[in-house]
């Protein structure tokens, strides 16, 4: 592989409350997961985000996730698919308007947390997320775990589909991610996470909880902008992809035209997760 993306999930300050720095994040990254307000991230903090990733040459992607403030959007939520449908569409359409106003653009779409994991295999909820994302801009990529439901949905509905693969999370050996509730779930030593990568980028394959070596093939790898140590560990992984003579570009065309196609006001089919009256 000559070239990867690397993303990382950027915005979730809230407040008085700061998470992460992601100053430092966007030298080493070329992709930002801005958090959309649901799970981190307030209209001040997201639309400074969205600025200095502007300024940086960053591309913009709406970190969508469940309404969950208090569980920083990493608990599952049993909501109905016709809520959460709306609710991804609340939250692209405030990064849209954040992102505007910085001169910037979203470009692609990737759930968190929860919802991220619970669209792997919970089919309601990844149709809501792939109508959601259908109807604001179909132009818009969306990311997710390689195999899972969401991105075969995706594909289904004309939607671009990009694997994603993680630099600071053990897999099990099926291809998901090991639970944040189990130890050695999240990777924090530099060393090994960079060598992750390179496995990941260079042999499209991970080694995983168990020692096995499982084939992957990822567009995107993200280097999570809370983990401990994790402006270090994007910076070791940029390093130690360089070094190996990987470059790392974003999957989209920052400067690619995009297409806004709202439903029209008359004569429009309703929103696919939308019941006719």
């Amino acid at each position: 592989m000559a070239s990867i993306d690397l993303n990382s999930d950027v915005g979730e300050s809230f407040g008085r409350w700061t998470l992460g720095d992601d100053t430092a994040m966007f030298r080493s990254v070329t992709s930002a997961n801005v958090a959309c307000g649901f799970h981190a991230g307030d209209p001040s903090v997201i639309r400074r985000t969205c600025r200095e990733a502007v300024a940086a040459g960053i591309v913009i992607g709406a970190h969508v996730g469940y309404r969950d403030l208090a569980g920083f959007g990493r608990r599952f939520l049993d909501i109905d698919p016709l809520e959460l449908a709306d609710d991804v569409v609340y939250q692209i359409g405030a990064l849209q308007a954040l992102a505007a106003a910085e001169g910037g653009r979203v470009r692609y779409v990737k759930p968190h947390g929860g919802l991220y994991n619970a669209i792997v295999s919970h089919t309601a909820q990844a149709r809501a997320v792939v109508d959601a994302v259908k109807s604001v801009d179909p132009n818009l990529p969306i990311l997710g775990l390689p195999g899972s439901e969401v991105l075969r949905l995706a594909e289904a509905a004309g939607l671009r589909a990009v694997t994603e693969a993680f630099a600071d999370r053990a897999y099990n050996p099926d291809g998901t991610l090991v639970s944040r509730s189990l130890p050695g779930a999240v990777l924090e030593d530099p060393a090994l996470v960079a060598e992750h990568v390179l496995r990941m980028a260079a042999d499209s394959a991970i080694r995983t909880i168990d020692g096995s070596i499982l084939k992957i093939r990822a567009e995107s790898i993200c280097v999570h902008g809370d983990s401990p140590g994790a402006v270090a560990m994007a910076a070791a992984v940029r390093e130690a992809l360089t070094a190996a003579g990987i470059t790392t570009a974003a999957f989209v065309n920052p400067h690619s035209a995009q297409l806004f196609n709202p439903p029209s006001s008359t004569g429009s089919t309703p929103h696919t997760w939308r019941k006719k009256p």
